[in-house]
């Protein structure tokens, strides 16, 4: 595939460097914003405007698959897709970061003038995150598949858990969930009976949603719903976030260090305590009983200072901290001082475009922990002759997590007869996603 990139900012640094192994990428960009990083990319390097006809034209706009425009400046982002709209067959991406542009670029959709395919707010899709991991308590991240009705769910084993240093043939688990896959020390692999659970293993299950919510109130102790937050930051994603739990009836504060912008959200939200202040105030965060909540949720624009709220508000007694990482590669150093959720709306984005535009020959529902863990959906074929599970040859490790057929949701046991014109939810590493699609192609 081609995919012609018009930014080498941060995002489009990242977008190179996840997919210019396995796809043609071509950059374009002033030669002064070229960056080592790029340097070191088998990549091609186009020095311009993305919006310009004959820059476009040198990057042969005309044969790319994929165009995405993720400069610094929403404008030329929008200009240089509308145009390469008019150039090229290639699917166009445009990132923003102006709500603003957002609600504009929304009006467009299903008119005349549609012209972007995708349109890309990085820290809509952080929101969006966030949120369904506030709705699951205990949980560090949760996916829905099959309309709501199944789920993955990701908990880590703490030094309470009644896991701890057990292996998984010797614990009970609630009927209709699996154990599809385990991260330790950053590292995802796909469990047996004998793998013994160790302290800060995340652990991902999927499910049955209502089994998966019986699981976590025996094991993992969320008995009660999350009924208090503390958003600090409120920039976009704060005060979305905020409106989001509003709608849910989660009592909530905002914290945000410029007073105009507390006056602009306390128009907006109704029901939110805004506290004009900094997070970083210990005086601050002690009166109001910050550490008394049951999540903090920490996103300004500025990773140290988010580290510094979250470990602050944990060490007052926060049950769980969320907090947002403007750089991916931080994410593992936060979670190692004792996050219990560090995203980024970059990862997010990135996710975004892997599952919906570039890897569209493998059918992608979600990828878990920065891409290493994958559900891809594979459709048994017409001819193909009933087999349980169990006796399935797979090529590579992989767990059939769920099974759609018709219109009815099965959780797999050995036993289970696969059947033709099934659709297969399956959890693989990303290296075999492709090879495990290849097998129920025939």
């Amino acid at each position: 595939m081609k995919i012609v990139v018009f930014g080498a900012s941060e995002i489009g640094c990242l977008i190179a460097t996840e997919f210019f192994e396995d796809h043609d990428v071509t950059i374009i960009d002033k030669d002064e914003n070229r960056t080592d990083a790029l340097n070191k990319l088998d990549i091609s390097y186009i020095s311009g405007n993305g919006s310009n006809i004959n820059t476009l034209n040198s990057a042969n706009i005309d044969d790319a698959d994929v165009f995405i425009a993720c400069s610094n400046f929403d404008e030329a982002n929008i200009v240089s897709c509308l145009t390469v709209s008019r150039l090229s067959r290639a699917k166009t991406v445009c990132f923003v970061s102006k709500p603003e542009y957002i609600e504009s670029l929304k009006l467009m959709k299903n008119t005349q003038y549609e012209m972007i395919d995708y349109v890309v707010w990085p820290e809509e899709l952080l929101t969006q995150e966030i949120f369904r991991i506030i709705t699951v308590p205990e949980a560090v991240d949760v996916e829905n598949f099959a309309g709501g009705k199944a789920r993955l769910l990701e908990y880590r084993i703490k030094e309470d858990s009644s896991l701890l240093n057990k292996k998984i043939k010797d614990c009970h688990f609630v009927n209709d969930t699996l154990i599809v896959a385990i991260t330790r020390e950053e590292n995802l692999f796909i469990p047996d009976g004998e793998t013994e659970f160790k302290l800060n293993d995340k652990v991902i299950f999927m499910g049955y949603s209502t089994s998966l919510d019986i699981l976590a109130r025996e094991i993992f102790q969320s008995k009660s719903k999350v009924k208090t937050a503390a958003i600090i930051g409120g920039g976009s994603v704060g005060l979305m976030l905020a409106e989001n739990l509003e709608k849910i009836n989660i009592k909530t504060k905002i914290i945000e260090k410029d007073y105009k912008r507390c006056e602009d959200i306390t128009e907006v939200l109704k029901n939110t305590l805004v506290l004009y202040g900094d997070g970083t105030n210990m005086e601050l965060l002690e009166q109001e009983d910050i550490g008394d909540c049951d999540v903090v949720i920490c996103v300004t624009n500025n990773d140290e200072k988010n580290l510094l709220c979250s470990l602050l508000t944990k060490q007052m007694g926060a049950k769980k901290i969320i907090t947002r990482v403007s750089k991916p590669t931080n994410i593992g150093l936060f979670e190692k001082v004792g996050i219990d959720v560090a995203i980024s709306p970059k990862e997010a984005a990135i996710n975004e475009i892997r599952n919906n535009l570039i890897e569209t020959d493998v059918e992608i529902l979600a990828t878990v922990e920065r891409g290493q863990g994958r559900i891809i959906e594979a459709q048994i074929p017409a001819d193909f002759k009933e087999t349980a599970v169990m006796d399935l040859k797979l090529p590579e490790k992989a767990i059939i997590a769920i099974i759609q057929r018709n219109s009815g949701v099965l959780i797999p046991k050995g036993n289970t007869l696969l059947k033709a014109n099934d659709s297969l939810l399956i959890f693989t590493r990303e290296e075999n996603s492709q090879k495990i699609i290849d097998f129920f192609r025939g």
